[in-house]
């Protein structure tokens, strides 16, 4: 049994008691969310494919983590100019572990 998802702007093929980093969500650690967006779902021996989403499915899951992930360096450079930029960037994220896709 598999569904696809979208959230944070991007589709995540997922199954049962998977764990995965989405783009951060509201929520604190433990509590659990739910996912409408529901846009392909299989168990096992059919698959429904949403137009755009599949009526009434959903995926249950709670939160393991909130987090940030590694730094990002950006460093931008012009030759010959003495140009020379070092940035870095932290990406929120949040960790979930899927408990249950039902349709």
């Amino acid at each position: 049994m598999y569904a696809v998802i979208r959230t944070g702007g991007k589709q995540y093929k997922i199954h049962e008691d998977q764990v995965l980093k989405v783009e951060k969500l509201e929520g604190s650690e433990g509590s659990e969310i739910e996912f409408n967006d529901v846009l392909l779902y299989s168990d096992g021996e059919t698959v429904t494919l949403g137009a755009p989403q599949v009526e009434n499915a959903s995926v249950k899951a709670f939160i393991v983590e909130q987090g940030r992930s590694k730094k990002q360096l950006v460093f931008k450079y012009k030759r010959r100019k003495g140009y020379r930029k070092m940035r870095g960037h932290r990406q929120h994220y949040t960790e979930i572990k899927i408990n249950s896709i039902s349709a």
